[in-house]
């Protein structure tokens, strides 16, 4: 009966979002509580403490360094949503950080500075979360970069990340990202 209700959730899912979600299936015929486990973990990166363009931000950056395509599109598509803008969803795909805006940029770094590692830059991007928005919005932030990373990287695990597709934006296709984990997955 789960697995019956579960498989029509990731039917409807893919629908909604024009997402083939295979490796949902792949999940889920391991188990129907393995699925439901791995939609609560996922389910953390939906925070509320977070200007929405913050959250946007930080998510995208994140899958950029992880996916080159579905991914990113269709959590480009889900910010889109829930109200971010399209210039700056552009802006974010572009890494332009000026045209972001200023909740959208400063997602954009906290996320960047938590990727690569540089402390210096995660601690400062983070204390200026903390005095805009609250401890809150830094939590929301941290498990937006962590979910994130969590559908690209089961979804390669699985043998499901293979596809590259342009990413369009309010429809129009967006400017190329220049991560070089884009170039090295994408040539």
């Amino acid at each position: 009966m789960i697995k019956a209700l579960l498989s029509s959730a990731i039917s409807s899912m893919e629908r909604a979002w024009n997402y083939d979600a295979s490796y949902m299936r792949e999940l889920l015929e391991a188990g129907p509580w393995t699925m439901v486990r791995f939609g609560m973990v996922a389910s953390l990166g939906r925070g509320r403490h977070a200007p929405r363009e913050a959250l946007a931000a930080a998510g995208v950056a994140t899958t950029l360094a992880e996916d080159c395509g579905p991914c990113v599109q269709i959590g480009l598509d889900m910010a889109a949503k829930a109200g971010v803008p399209p210039a700056v969803l552009r802006a974010i795909v572009a890494g332009d950080e000026a045209a972001m805006g200023d909740a959208a940029s400063l997602g954009y770094r906290f996320a960047q500075a938590v990727l690569s590692r540089d402390l210096e830059a995660a601690d400062a991007a983070r204390d200026e979360v903390r005095r805009r928005w609250g401890r809150r919005a830094v939590v929301d932030i941290a498990l937006a970069v962590t979910t994130a990373r969590l559908y690209p990287t089961v979804k390669y695990a699985l043998g499901h990340g293979r596809a590259c597709s342009r990413i369009v934006v309010a429809g129009e296709v967006a400017p190329a990202p220049s991560p070089p984990r884009w170039e090295r997955v994408c040539r």
